[in-house]
């Protein structure tokens, strides 16, 4: 079967697409509601068997914080040990150097 070259290629709307009647539209609109309290990241499939939730990711998360946090002095002890968010300036974000 032969491929249609991208010359022969036609990028035009077609014509049910009226652009006219899309006046008033605000690019970005909806943008901050949408990434909010979003924070998502992809793992490798290997880390994805390891870690079967999300719950199981913030848990290892947690514990290599607070290792390098005391590996560089700069540990605080939180009450109730893991199981407490990790404060920072940004929800979902570390800020550099806590």
């Amino acid at each position: 079967m032969k491929k249609a070259s991208a010359k022969g290629m036609n990028d035009d709307l077609r014509p049910e697409y009226d652009l006219s009647r899309l006046k008033g539209g605000v690019r970005g609109k909806y943008y901050r509601e949408a990434t909010a309290g979003t924070n998502l990241v992809l793992i490798e499939h290997e880390l994805a068997d390891v870690f079967p939730d999300s719950e199981s990711v913030n848990r290892a998360l947690r514990l290599l914080v607070n290792t390098a946090a005391a590996a560089a002095g700069t540990a605080r002890r939180r009450p109730g040990g893991l199981n407490h968010r990790v404060k920072s300036g940004k929800r979902g974000r570390l800020a550099a150097g806590r």
